[in-house]
């Protein structure tokens, strides 16, 4: 007769869950372009094949269902899901364009401090649970929605436009997350022709202020603006450079050993012959 097996030697153990990665994308100072990168950039992880959840932690001020063309589809927020209203499934709003693609609307009439810290710890616990990305849209200012929005992100995206007071304030950002969220820097809405004039900080000079790893540069095209307005993320197409440089940053993002999308800025001729005449062209 044989000897019965204890039960934890005949059953295997449950294998670990494997977690997505939580990243949230942050800046300090609004109107620098994070809502806009956090759509391209879940727009080009999913067309990856990644899942990929959207979640606007920016609570009272809305606007990632917009950018993404999904306002007329949501019906419940994430407020909803932490006071028990709803299900998360019930609240994660499809996307239109990519199967692997969903968002969690903020609340648009509530207040930042109407969230629970520890709820939305645990709400993006279960996020993650279910997809391989979780991008979390942060709002602008370093008070309650910000530890709110990062409390379950164990990396950072940092958003800086090439302004003074817009590096000061990433620099600020950056102190308070520390090196546990391991930031990492885009540098939005660069112009070349004023950083020719000396009017806008260079790649260079915003890179020597806050030494971050540098994940690319997206240049100050008005087909942004036009393709937020409509709801259709930039990153849906597969032509154009400012396209280009998203999908290049999603695959880094990811993992691959790819060169950081940069922004070419190269002296025109007017700018040599203002130089061959005592100085720059106003």
């Amino acid at each position: 007769m044989h000897e019965l097996q204890p039960m934890d030697a005949q059953t295997p153990a449950a294998a670990p869950v494997k977690l997505g990665r939580a990243i949230v994308v942050t800046s300090g100072k609004g109107g620098v372009g994070k809502t806009t990168t956090t759509a391209n950039l879940g727009t080009a992880l999913a067309k990856r094949g990644a899942r990929v959840a959207l979640v606007d932690a920016d609570v009272g001020l809305r606007n990632l269902d917009i950018v993404m063309g999904l306002e007329s589809r949501v019906k419940y927020h994430v407020l909803d899901v932490l006071d028990e209203q709803v299900t998360l499934e019930e609240a994660l709003v499809p996307d239109k364009h990519s199967e692997n693609l969903v968002l969690l609307a903020a609340a648009q009439s509530r207040e930042k401090d109407d969230v629970d810290t520890e709820k939305m710890r645990a709400l993006v616990q279960r996020l993650r649970e279910k997809f391989d990305y979780v991008l979390i849209d942060c709002p602008a200012g370093i008070e309650m929605g910000f530890k709110n929005a990062v409390v379950g992100a164990d990396e950072a995206i940092v958003v800086c436009t090439p302004e003074v007071s817009a590096v000061r304030d990433v620099d600020r950002v950056v102190g308070l997350l520390g090196n546990r969220f391991k930031p990492q820097l885009i540098i939005n809405r660069l112009r070349p022709q004023l950083v020719r004039k000396g009017k806008m900080l260079s790649v260079d000079d915003v890179n020597a202020i806050l030494r971050l790893p540098l994940l690319g540069v997206i240049a100050d095209e008005p087909e942004i603006i036009v393709t937020t307005n409509k709801g259709e993320p930039l990153a849906l197409r597969d032509d154009g450079t400012t396209a280009a440089a998203y999908h290049a940053i999603a695959a880094r993002i990811a993992g691959e050993d790819v060169p950081a999308p940069t922004v070419e800025v190269k002296e025109s001729f007017f700018d040599k012959l203002g130089a061959m005449f005592g100085g720059r062209r106003a």
